[in-house]
């Protein structure tokens, strides 16, 4: 009964102090399903914005803990539409990292693209991956 309480609070103490995966690895994770499972819909390219480098969050106490990420690069945002059965979605992608699937001197509002989509949840989408443009 007591080694079970034991292993009952390391479990608890591993799932409160286990560092967790850094969004970058979650983002091209969620890139590379959308990529394999996605249906491709035509869609626009809406805007291209740049935003200044985000700074890194303070630690915190409790839960889970990403190591920092020093990345001085700006961020790059495509806002993007596309319609699927009628319904219209509007949404951006970080293509922060992607730059040399993007040649920005050609990219422009109003610009068609393809846009690949979760069939499950049509507003899971990308419009560029890590070996696949939807940009032309």
């Amino acid at each position: 009964m007591g080694a079970a309480a034991v292993v009952a609070i390391a479990m608890v103490a591993y799932a409160f102090f286990r560092p967790s995966e850094p969004p970058e690895n979650l983002e091209r994770k969620r890139r590379l399903q959308l990529n394999q499972i996605g249906r491709i819909a035509e869609g626009q390219v809406v805007d291209l914005v740049e935003h200044p480098p985000e700074e890194p969050e303070p630690k915190r106490l409790f839960g889970p803990r990403t190591p920092p990420v020093i990345d001085n690069r700006p961020r790059h945002l495509v806002s993007y539409s596309y319609a699927i059965s009628g319904v219209t979605y509007h949404t951006a992608q970080d293509i922060t990292g992607l730059e040399s699937q993007i040649k920005f001197e050609r990219l422009v509002t109003g610009q068609p693209a393809s846009i690949k989509y979760d069939p499950a949840n049509p507003t899971d989408s990308i419009i560029v991956a890590d070996d696949w443009s939807g940009l032309r």
